[in-house]
């Protein structure tokens, strides 16, 4: 019997943009444990790398790895985090952790900056002459400093992102009338059919 699209609601929208958030924040750990045991063994007493150019060149590739695993998730988090925030400020005192409100404005304050790099990388590579190609060096030492000037950001993400689960489990805990419904629509999760009620 053929499977028959369906509208996912609100809420299993919702849950599918935290899913896709969950994949980054796992993906992204690998990420640095990998870069962090390449440091150490790369590295003197001091933090000197024992060669500049492979240790940069690994640091690229850190980086690149990072973004990539972000544009997974890149449509879903203003959602998110607009969510999370409405959330926050819907619960009672005693539900809510301290560090919260400074994390989401931590992710706040990167997304904005990612956002702006995002448009700044897209001018930049449009602005390459037009045989730069990936592959070529001219594109990919611009999407190499794109990258390095995202990391940050994207590390901030990566070290804060879960504080987005966090304040929705604690949502979920609430009575129902402070814990207010994602507003997300059905068009911000295209092609998705039926998913499973967690």
């Amino acid at each position: 019997m053929p499977l028959i699209p369906t509208t996912p609601t609100p809420n299993e929208i919702h849950q599918l943009q935290l899913d896709q958030l969950d994949a980054f924040l796992r993906e992204s750990e690998l990420i640095l444990e990998a870069w962090n045991i390449y440091s150490d063994e790369h590295t003197d007493l001091d933090g000197w790398p024992h060669d500049d150019d492979a240790y940069g060149r690994r640091a690229a590739q850190r980086d690149a790895d990072t973004a990539n695993a972000f544009e997974a998730v890149r449509e879903q988090v203003h959602q998110l985090l607009a969510t999370a925030e409405i959330q926050l400020a819907s619960l009672p005192a005693r539900a809510v952790q301290n560090r919260w409100v400074w994390q989401l404005g931590t992710l706040r304050d990167a997304l904005d900056r990612l956002d702006a790099l995002h448009d700044e990388g897209h001018q930049a590579l449009d602005g390459l002459p037009a045989d730069a190609r990936p592959g070529t060096e001219f594109f990919d030492d611009a999407l190499a400093i794109h990258h390095a000037e995202a990391w940050s950001s994207l590390d901030d993400w990566a070290t804060h992102g879960h504080v987005i689960r966090d304040i929705h489990a604690a949502a979920r805990h609430a009575p129902s009338a402070l814990a207010p419904a994602p507003t997300t629509t059905a068009a911000s999760v295209p092609g998705r059919h039926s998913p499973a009620r967690r």
